[in-house]
């Protein structure tokens, strides 16, 4: 798991855009009809997340269609889960220690 993928996490609205693309691939026309953003403040968040491989992009004759890279998506979570993992069980053993 890269610093792309927590810089694009980071954001409200780059969740918001991740969220709608777990219900259905969707055009960033589709998206941006769900937000009240420019569209190249929209475009910049496509940017990010695609940096960060979250999502990835289709061509379909003249429209693009993003989806959610789910690959990513898993290990990503798992990769956090990990992470929480690691420091459960730190935890766990500093009580240990302590009694």
């Amino acid at each position: 798991m890269t610093e792309s993928v927590f810089k694009a996490l980071a954001d409200a609205n780059r969740r918001r855009i991740l969220k709608l693309l777990g219900e259905r691939p969707m055009t960033a026309g589709e998206i941006a009809e769900k937000f009240e953003l420019a569209k190249s403040t929209l475009s910049g968040h496509f940017g990010v997340l695609k940096a960060a491989d979250l999502i990835q992009e289709e061509r379909r004759g003249a429209t693009i269609v993003y989806s959610l890279n789910m690959s990513v998506v898993d290990e990503t979570l798992a990769a956090v889960m990990d992470l929480l993992k690691v420091d459960r069980d730190k935890k766990k053993d500093r009580i240990e220690k302590e009694s």
